[in-house]
Parts: C-alpha cells; sequence; structure tokens
C-alpha cells in the first residue's frame, strides 16, 4: 500500500484532508470565476470590418457613386490582407466595408485606410470630411419606446435626457431611433427681397461668410505655442437671427428681420409613430466588457425612478428585452443540473451505496464550479452558446464518476480494504476514462479551428467541453477516492432490516437470480444476440 503513493492518484487516496481540500478549492475557484465572469447573449468575438463614410449634402446617388465611393474603392483595393470590400451610394452619403483576413492586425489595417483616405485629395468641394472608424460590436439588452401625444419636437428634449441619464447609469450606448434630423430653415418672402433690393444669392453668400470656423495660426513657440481659430459658425435659430445681412451707415439690418428662421425636421427624415401617437425608440446596447444581466437591473431601476416622475400623457414601453433569454437559458440550466441531480442521486441509490451516490453525485456542481473557473482563464464568458455548452455536459460529468464508483464498490464488496478498493477503482479505471474522455475532446476540437464570425461564435462549445472533461478527471481521479474510501469504512454499519439494506438484498437477487442467466445466455449465442 506504501508503494503507492507515489503518485497524485495514491497521494490523494492516502491523505486524509487532500481531497477535501482540492474539493474546497474547486468551489472556491468557481464562485471566483462566477462573480467575474460576463453574462451576454453571445460569446465575445472581434470584428475584423473597418468603415469609411463621406457625407455629401444635397448630392444624388450617382453624383456620390462617381464622385466618391468609386475612386475611393480604387484606392483602398490595394489595402493589404483584405478579404472583402461592399460600398453603399445614396443620397447624401457614401459608405464602404472593408473585411479583413482572420488574424489582422486591426490597428495596423485600420491606420493604413486611415492613410489612403487622407491622401486622396479629389474630393467635391462641400463633401464632409471622411470619417474612418473600426467597426465595434455592441450587443443589445433592451428596446423603450416614449410616446405621447405632444409633436416629436417635444419628445426630443425627454429622449436626449434620458439617453444622458442612462448613460450615468453605466448603460455603455443608447442609439435613439425615429428622430428625424434637424436642420435650419430660413425662409425669407420675395416682397421683403424687392424691398430690401436683396437677391437670394447674396443673403446665401452673406450667411456662408458670417458662418464659418476658421484657423488662424499659431502664436508662441514650444511648450508655450497657441493655436488661433476664428469660432463664428452659428448653431440655433437665435444665432442666425442676428446675422447681418446688410449694413451702411447707421442702418443694419440683421437675417432675423426680413426671414423667419426655424429648426425643422429634414425632407425625407424617418417619423416613428405607434397607433397614429408620435414616438422615439431607446437602444440599450452593453459593450463587450459590459454585463448583460447587470445593464437589465440598471434599467429596471431607472424605470422604477423615472416613471412616476413622467409628464402626463408620455408613456415608457420596454420590449425586445434580450437578456430575459439569458435569464431564461440560465434557469434551464439550472433546472435540468437539478433535475439530472436528483435522478443521479436516485438511479445510483437503488444501484449503488447510499453514500457512494451522494459523492458520485456531488462531483456534478464541483466539476461544474471548476470549469467556470477554467472558462474564467480562458477568457470565456456566460453566454447562450456556453450555457448550450453546460447543458450538454450534464451527462459528461457524471459519468467518469460513476464507471470508477462502481468498480470500487464492486472491489469493496468482494472483500478488499476500503483504501485499496477506492485506490485500485481510481488506477484501473483510468486508461479507459481516459481514452473515452480523449474521444469526446477529439470530437469536439475541430470545432476550434472553424473560421470566420460563425467560428468565433462556436468557439465556446468545445472550450466548455473540453473545460468540462478535465474538471471532471480531476474529480473522479482526486477527489472522489477520498471520498469512496471513507464511504466504505461507513457501509458495515447498514441495518439488515433497514431501507438500504432492504433494497441491497433485491438488488443482488436481481442481479444474480435475472441478469446474470441472461447475460450468460447472450455471450452463448452471439450470433442470436447480434442478429435480435
Amino acid at each position: 500500500m506504501k508503494g503507492h503513493k507515489a503518485d497524485l492518484i495514491g497521494i490523494f487516496a492516502h491523505h486524509k484532508v487532500a481531497a477535501n481540500l482540492l474539493m474546497l478549492i474547486m468551489l472556491l475557484a468557481g464562485m471566483f470565476a462566477l462573480e467575474r465572469l460576463n453574462v451576454q447573449f453571445f460569446p465575445n468575438f472581434q470584428l475584423d470590418m473597418i468603415s469609411v463614410r463621406v457625407i455629401w449634402t444635397g448630392a444624388s446617388a450617382e453624383d456620390i457613386e462617381d464622385g466618391i465611393t468609386l475612386p475611393l474603392e480604387q484606392r483602398l483595393k490595394v489595402v493589404d490582407n483584405l478579404r472583402k470590400m461592399t460600398s453603399t451610394s445614396a443620397q447624401g452619403v457614401a459608405s464602404i466595408s472593408l473585411e479583413f483576413e482572420e488574424g489582422t492586425d486591426p490597428l495596423l489595417a485600420l491606420d493604413q485606410v486611415r492613410r489612403l483616405v487622407d491622401e486622396f485629395r479629389n474630393f467635391p468641394q462641400d463633401a464632409e470630411k471622411p470619417v474612418v472608424m473600426q467597426v465595434t460590436r455592441y450587443e443589445q439588452v433592451a428596446r423603450i419606446l416614449i410616446t405621447g401625444p405632444r409633436e416629436p419636437g417635444e419628445l426630443r428634449y425627454l429622449a436626449h435626457a434620458f439617453e444622458t441619464e442612462l448613460l450615468d447609469r453605466g448603460i455603455d450606448k443608447v442609439d435613439i431611433g425615429g428622430l428625424p434630423e434637424q436642420e435650419i430653415g430660413i425662409h425669407v418672402d420675395n416682397a421683403r427681397l424687392e424691398e430690401m433690393q436683396l437677391s437670394l444669392d447674396e443673403i446665401g453668400t452673406r450667411i456662408e461668410a458670417f458662418s464659418r470656423d476658421l484657423p488662424a495660426g499659431a502664436v508662441g513657440r514650444d511648450e508655450g505655442a497657441r493655436e488661433l481659430r476664428s469660432l463664428d459658425k452659428r448653431r440655433d435659430a437665435l444665432e442666425f437671427a442676428r446675422l447681418p445681412v446688410k449694413t451702411g451707415g447707421e442702418t443694419r439690418i440683421d437675417l432675423g428681420d426680413i426671414a423667419e428662421i426655424r429648426r425643422q425636421p429634414q425632407d425625407g427624415g424617418m417619423l416613428l409613430t405607434v397607433d397614429g401617437k408620435p414616438a422615439i425608440e431607446l437602444q440599450l446596447r452593453r459593450a463587450e466588457s459590459g454585463d448583460s444581466l447587470e445593464a437589465a437591473r440598471i434599467l429596471e431601476q431607472w424605470l422604477a425612478d423615472t416613471r412616476p416622475r413622467l409628464p402626463p400623457g408620455i408613456e415608457l414601453e420596454v420590449y425586445d428585452e434580450s437578456w430575459q433569454l439569458i435569464k431564461e437559458r440560465i434557469m434551464l440550466l439550472l433546472k435540468n443540473g437539478l433535475g439530472g441531480l436528483v435522478l443521479v442521486v436516485a438511479i445510483l441509490y437503488l444501484f449503488l451505496s447510499g453514500r457512494v451516490a451522494f459523492w458520485v453525485a456531488w462531483g456534478i456542481p464541483v466539476s461544474f464550479m471548476a470549469t467556470l473557473f477554467i472558462l474564467y482563464l480562458a477568457g470565456g464568458s456566460i453566454n447562450m452558446i456556453s450555457l448550450f455548452a453546460l447543458i450538454m455536459a450534464l451527462g459528461i460529468i457524471v459519468d467518469d464518476a460513476i464507471v470508477v464508483g462502481e468498480d470500487a464498490l464492486a472491489h469493496y464488496q468482494m472483500g478488499e480494504h476500503p483504501l485499496l478498493a477506492a485506490e485500485g477503482g481510481a488506477r484501473r479505471m483510468l486508461a479507459p476514462v481516459i481514452a473515452s474522455s480523449l474521444t469526446t475532446m477529439a470530437a469536439f476540437l475541430p470545432l476550434m479551428l472553424v473560421g470566420g464570425i460563425i467560428g468565433k461564435i462556436l468557439f465556446a462549445i468545445p472550450l466548455v467541453i473540453v473545460s468540462v472533461i478535465l474538471a471532471s478527471l480531476v474529480e473522479s481521479f482526486m477527489v472522489l477516492p477520498g471520498h469512496l474510501r471513507h464511504a466504505f469504512v461507513h457501509m458495515h454499519k447498514v441495518k439488515p432490516d433497514s431501507l438500504r439494506g432492504r433494497l441491497d438484498r433485491g438488488f443482488l437477487h436481481f442481479r444474480d437470480q435475472v441478469f446474470r442467466p441472461i447475460a450468460r445466455v447472450a455471450v452463448r449465442n452471439r450470433g442470436v444476440t447480434i442478429g435480435t
């Protein structure tokens, strides 16, 4: 017996504290990981995409394509590691998306695209500066509808106020939908123009000259240098009203004296309505580092604080709550796990000792907690895919422990010492269980080689399965033998007339008088058995 203490199985089987200590470490590690693992809808994955967007107000889609989209495509098609480029030319805007090969450095790709776009000097004069950015993935948490009998312009103020409040409370991103883009409309009466001897072209030139921000050089040197800039661009109706359109002597005529100036929705803008009433939609999103359940908690608290102080007639409706799906999947896992635990204990109690059944079933939560810790170390998260893999792994977790426990119990019942039976069961089952585990891992590992966005999403399945198998092996061969040893010591205390004693006698009768004869017949008549 002393000769078996050199390896890990022997050490953990002989030591009275080691198995419990390792089990405690696995449980605490799982609790540590559970506190820090993100809860989200999909696994984290990076989009290897960069977008280029250029706005040219008033231009048709054909002008956008000829003047911006096609020339940019000709320059950007030489970008390194470019996999696919798609473009859209719409009225007033050109949009180009570049998708790169997997493994491309996103910062180098972004820098190269920016350099190529900046070197292009033939943009139309009225086109705005191109916006080049890496596509960042935000995951939806929920949507909020703001409805009321008021005009869309009145709801605009509420929407922006709600956006600020949600961001301040910790929501990563809030997108506002159904809010038309606005513009400053200047309406001049023709009779007034003739009276002032002005034309629309003259007023337009005057507005352009007096409403612009211009750089004015720099003063000073080195650390004391300061850039100068003229900040005279008008940004609201009141500022445009004070813009001078005609001056002479002591006479000054401002734009507000001859024109009606108001902020108004752009033509062709999107308008959202619900049951004929104007509405605005807030879409709450979380970043990759955010937690969906934490964002949901923030949303619930904000709704509880905001609804009592809403203006009369204004309503908030929450829908499309993606976090609910995650919560339901977590509850399904807990329900299945608890149901599996009860079934395992019940079935093992019928066929094995009650103490052996308990320690075999106890391996389920211990292995799950160790799996969560491995998942945390590997940079994973609790999401719909990893939860699906955990539900799949419920059956894998308990199989190894059943095999070890049954073999050890059989040898103990044949008269072996409790320590030798527990240790021997682990040693005898080590090779077949590892072989079985390796075949299961070999079946799932190829999923890690799938490329693209689908491959990044599916990566969580083999990661969880491999983590579960590793945790189950540690629990079955290091933790379980120590517990089986103590379980066998107490087995002789079972009274013959107790429920356990009657179940044991019934099972032995079934095994020896029913199952064993059938097995003998099946083995002797192999052809009939295989044919059947």
